[in-house]
Order: structure tokens, then sequence, then C-alpha cells
């Protein structure tokens, strides 16, 4: 088990990543962050949206499923949102440069950092 200080630095270790985050998304705050090149309180409390309107979206929709991840695709970069699996309500936020990243291989990390997450 992975405290959240040790789940971002091992997000960081990736290539191409800028920043990263676990957000609380019942509030849209921040429980860590890491990282340069984006404002992560205005990402958390936006991402915090994004994950609100894709699960309201779903309920409409009568999906009975959960959400692995999402992935928003900038001209630069990569934005990995991902809901833990270990707590309800949080999910890790993941910046990668979309020059210098591989992108399975992130979405992989994000994975694995959310299997070892401790709360």
């Amino acid at each position: 088990m992975a405290t959240v200080k040790q789940s971002l630095d091992e997000l960081m270790n990736s290539d191409g990543a800028l920043c990263a985050a676990i957000v609380d998304s019942s509030s849209g705050m921040m429980l860590g962050s890491v990282g340069t090149g984006v404002d992560m309180e205005v990402a958390a409390a936006g991402n915090t949206e994004v994950m609100r309107a894709k699960v309201k979206t779903m309920r409409a929709l009568g999906l009975n499923d959960v959400i692995d991840d999402m992935l928003i695709t900038l001209g630069k970069q990569y934005h990995i949102i991902r809901p833990s699996s270990r707590k309800d309500g949080v999910f890790i936020y993941f910046v990668l440069d979309k020059a210098r990243a591989n992108l399975a291989m992130a979405r992989r990390k994000v994975q694995d950092v959310d299997k070892e997450l401790n709360f």
C-alpha cells in the first residue's frame, strides 16, 4: 500500500509527466498534488465538474457501468482522470506532455497507482 504522496511521486516518474493530483470529488479539494505547469486548484475544481457531469449522464442513460478512466487529449497534453477504486468520491488526475508521454503506459501507471493507493 502506498500513501498519497508516494502514489503521486510514482506517477511523476512516468515519461512526460507534468503534474498529478488526488482529488475529493464531493468538495473539489485536493488531497495532494505534485508538479508544475497547471494551476492544480483550478484543475481539481474543473475536473470535479467533469466527473459529476459524466456520472449524471450515465445515470440519465440508464448505464449500469463504472468509469475506468477518462482521457482528454489537448494539442500538447494528455489529461487522465481515473476514479479511485479504493475510495468512493476520489479521483486521480494526471497531466502529461503529449510529445514525451506514452499514453498506454501512462494509463497503466495510473491503474497500478490506484490499486496501491492507501488513504
